[in-house]
């Protein structure tokens, strides 16, 4: 038996070792590249398909033969007899094996290089074997020019959930779908300081980066294509599918300590990052060099289904990082990034029904516990003496459930009408767990911990999609309509009572002001304020259960009016069950100037519906900054006080966007270059603090979600690519850049006052959600076992106004990033690299203490941990 399994286990070993790897590049016959192309190994169900340049890579057996084929070009047989394998497909006597639908356009015969609107496809395998981060978002923010994400501290749970937009607008209008389904948003409402205040937003955090295949981003305002929340874009996230191959990695990395600029000596977290057990700067303790150890396991397998091109493939990622921790002030001695705990699902597949018809299904679950610093209680009332002796920070914890399921048929008529029904569900829970803190009415009776409640967001979508493309008429026509029904609910569910409650003296909750009150703090003289001290929990007064439904219907056109010239057109009807319909439309096109110069250009209209969550979101909570602490009601947009304070029912924002660009294909150069203008009216934004301490309402201020401003937004963006190779080694060189300038045309404040409704610092957070202007020039080469990267990534200068009405001035920085790969064998890769390798910060502010997070730096788009440097093994079998 023995000798049996051994036998086993030699014809497998010999069986691995007898495939080989080939990499390649599909091309058209003017030498562009062609993405979506379909790579099968003849005789067997191993197939891959082309990047976004056309590149691929695959593992065939000795003498393999492989079968190139694309919508709309011509099928060819290459027999393997080399490891690098160019083809180039013709058009003519093309047939269809599989389309591919690239977001942007509904027609399967449509490519990226032939687009009406600016389009880029990121293929997540090359990215995420050639840098160090980490999450999707970090990922984006350096190869995408108009994406900006940003890492958050003291924002509640944006420290848990990165905000992140396109071209600077809101991250609630950017519309993201995975394999072209709506994705659900978080629950999360951005407050405070963070980029997207006022904001929600999808968290593409929750997705693991292994499962993806490649990442489409449509640059260009799609409301009356997509529905809802597609103002600034569409990103469009395609999930792997290949099957009988495990690839994955293990990374390990960790942030520098050493925190570059003129720090202030005796200031809070200057001697090498340590707190001690109630949160507070640890000078007697060892100096630490790193922070920020992360680690991430991840893993993808999949396996075929039936002899159709049928496939199951899984996904499972583990994510564990530690907090960093940088200067700050004293008013907060934990400014740094969040700890992270997660774990990660994800599964795709599709089962042929017949040789028309194919099930297919995906979705997956994300697990997140995280822990991040508030700030800091020196002293004062919210002190007890007896249980934090000089102050404590309190930590503020969260469990984050994000679950979704898409299911449904696709299957093509014999009269050629392609039909698609699906059903996709989605839900984000949000829990707040509040430590090291104290309900400082309790006293030293108080407990240290809390479940301070949370919130939920689930999302359940139909849609019925009907699409085909007519040969004969024009030199093309593809026609596309259908209808989607939405329906969407909002809970807020309350905490445990010692989370929100304020007791008095005999430890009874307060229900009667006039009878009851709290203990006095023997040194302030001030009563002790109730609730869980760095997040108060929700009470029954906050809980909302609300829902909503949607309706639209759209239609959808393309007609390639001659071979040269291309005229798309959208029209999109929607109705929401609170606040009424709207229509928008779109009109596109593209003309051929010659076979290696394209222009294109469209004008739309588009909306984004009020969130649930800006409509009904309500909290109570203390705001601290250098001059102290002030109690603030964040009032909903329905109740009797917003509607005092002359504020008005949330409408939807609605927009119009105009882009004009032109791309070009020299051989081994590409290059694209699409202007933009994007005006919204009515934009839903957080007011300031309106004084409120005349209302008994318990808190001296309070603020409002309201269609406050009217924005316009014009930009460039540039994306140039070279490729070349040279015998056994490749060459590549891609420069991005984004150039975005943002104006308030107008605010909406009434009668009220303008400096308080909106005034100079928020109007700053909002025209900081982008840089004026970002640049990313990344190299690559490679030979052999070998390959580096090196990309450096320019940051403009940002403007952001502190707490004293001062501005607060970024200015610009470049950011390296190195990587170097070493191919161990043909099963094993070893990385090891440095995200912002020279350590730059951005400029130290005021000695006052009076930036929005409270460290000397506010959090602005590169990031303020500093270098980080990681190892990473990758493996594919």
């Amino acid at each position: 038996m023995k000798k049996f399994i051994l036998l086993l286990f030699l014809l497998n070993v010999t069986f691995l070792f007898a495939q080989k790897e080939v990499s390649g590049v599909v091309q058209d016959n003017t030498g562009a590249g062609l993405p979506g192309v379909n790579i099968i190994e003849k005789g067997t169900n191993n197939g891959v398909s082309t990047d976004g340049n056309g590149g691929y890579k695959i593992k065939v057996n000795e003498g393999a033969t492989l079968v190139f084929s694309y919508v709309g070009f011509s099928t060819i047989e290459k027999v393997v007899t080399d490891t690098f394998i160019k083809v180039v497909l013709s058009e003519e006597g093309g047939e269809i094996l599989k389309d591919i639908v690239i977001v942007g356009s509904r027609n399967s015969k449509r490519t990226v290089v032939n687009s009406a609107v600016p389009i880029d496809i990121i293929n997540v395998k090359d990215v995420t074997t050639q840098s160090g981060k980490l999450e999707i978002n970090e990922l984006l923010q350096y190869v995408a020019p108009s994406f900006n994400a940003s890492k958050q501290s003291g924002s509640d749970g944006a420290d848990h959930v990165d905000p992140a937009s396109l071209r600077g607008l809101g991250p609630d209008q950017t519309l993201v779908l995975i394999n072209g389904k709506r994705r659900h948003q978080s629950s999360l409402v951005n407050l405070f300081g963070t980029r997207g205040r006022g904001n929600t937003g999808t968290d593409l955090n929750a997705i693991p980066a292994s499962s993806i295949k490649r990442i489409e981003i449509l640059r260009d305002g799609a409301a009356a294509q997509y529905g809802s929340d597609a103002i600034a874009g569409v990103i469009n996230i395609v999930m792997n599918d290949n099957v009988n191959e495990l690839t994955g990695s293990v990374t390990y990395g960790a942030y520098n300590t050493n925190a570059k600029g003129d720090f202030l000596p005796g200031t809070a977290n200057t001697d090498g990052n340590r707190l001690d057990q109630n949160g507070f700067g640890n000078s007697k303790g060892k100096n630490k060099s790193f922070d920020g150890g992360s680690i991430k396991v991840a893993a993808n397998y999949g396996v075929a289904i039936g002899e159709k091109g049928g496939f199951a493939n899984f996904t499972t990622e583990y994510l564990s990082k530690n907090k960093t921790l940088r200067p700050g002030y004293d008013f907060r001695k934990g400014f740094g990034e969040a700890e992270i705990q997660g774990f990660n699902f994800f599964g795709n597949m599709a089962i042929p029904v017949s040789d028309k018809t194919e099930f297919y299904a995906f979705g997956g679950r994300n697990y997140r516990d995280t822990d991040a610093y508030a700030f800091t209680r020196n002293d004062g009332e919210r002190v007890v003496e007896s249980v934090y002796p000089g102050g404590y920070t309190p930590r503020i914890t969260s469990n984050i459930i994000d679950n979704s399921i898409a299911a449904g048929f696709r299957t093509e008529t014999t009269s050629g009408w392609k039909i698609d029904i699906s059903n996709t569900f989605g839900k984000n829970l949000f829990h707040y767990f509040i430590k090291g803190t104290i309900n400082a009415s309790l006293e030293d009776a108080s407990p240290t911990e809390f479940d301070a409640g949370g919130h939920s967001l689930s999302q359940n979508t139909t849609n019925f999609d009907f699409s085909k493309n007519y040969s004969s008429v024009l030199s093309g026509m593809n026609l596309a309509f259908g209808a989607e029904f939405r329906t969407e609910k909002f809970n807020i569910f309350a905490g445990e009572q010692g989370s929100y409650a304020t007791y008095d003296t005999n430890g009874f909750p307060i229900t009667n002001p006039a009878t009851q009150s709290a203990p006095i703090d023997p040194i302030s003289g001030e009563p002790r304020p109730g609730g869980s001290q760095g997040f108060p929990g929700y009470s029954p007064a906050n809980v909302v259960d609300k829902s909503r439904t949607n309706l639209s219907l759209y239609t959808d056109t393309e007609f390639d009016i001659t071979d040269s010239f291309l005229v798309s057109a959208a029209v999109r009807f929607e109705n929401y069950s609170d606040f009424g319909s709207t229509v928008n439309g779109k009109i596109a096109t593209r003309l051929k100037a010659s076979k290696n110069i394209n222009f294109r250009g469209s004008l739309s209209t588009g909306f984004r519906a009020p969130s649930l969550a800006q409509i009904y979101y309500n909290l109570r909570f203390t705001n601290f900054n250098a001059g102290g602490a002030t109690e603030v009601l964040l009032s909903p947009n329905n109740s009797p006080v917003t509607q005092a304070f002359g504020i008005g029912k949330l409408n939807e924002e609605k927009a119009v966007n105009a882009s004009l660009g032109f791309t070009s294909n020299f051989g081994d150069f590409t290059a694209t270059v699409d202007g933009y203008y994007i005006k919204v009216k009515d934009r839903i934004v957080l007011t300031g603090y309106f004084d409120a301490s005349q209302l008994n309402l318990g808190v001296s201020a309070a603020q409002f979600f309201t269609n406050g401003v009217d924005t316009r937004t014009a930009g460039l963006d540039l994306v140039f690519a070279w490729k070349k190779t040279f015998g056994d080694s490749k060459l590549g060189a891609t420069l991005v850049g984004n150039i975005n300038d943002m104006k308030i045309d107008n605010v909406k404040n009434g009668s009220l006052d303008e400096g308080t409704f909106f005034g100079k610092r928020e109007k700053a957070f909002l025209l900081a959600s982008a840089p004026k202007s970002k640049f990313g020039l990344n190299l690559n080469y490679s030979k052999n076992k070998f390959d580096a990267g090196l990309a450096f990534t320019h940051f403009s200068k940002v403007v952001l106004v502190d707490y004293a009405d001062e501005d607060d001035v970024y200015n610009a920085k470049t950011v390296t990033d190195l990587t170097l790969g070493y191919k161990l064998s043909k099963q094993l890769k070893l990385s090891i690299g440095s995200n912002n390798l020279f350590n730059i910060y951005p400029d130290k502010q005021d000695e006052q203490g009076n930036t929005e997070a409270g460290g000397y730096w506010d959090s602005v788009q590169m990031g303020f941990s500093g270098a980080y440097y990681y190892a990473r093994l990758g493996f594919n079998f």
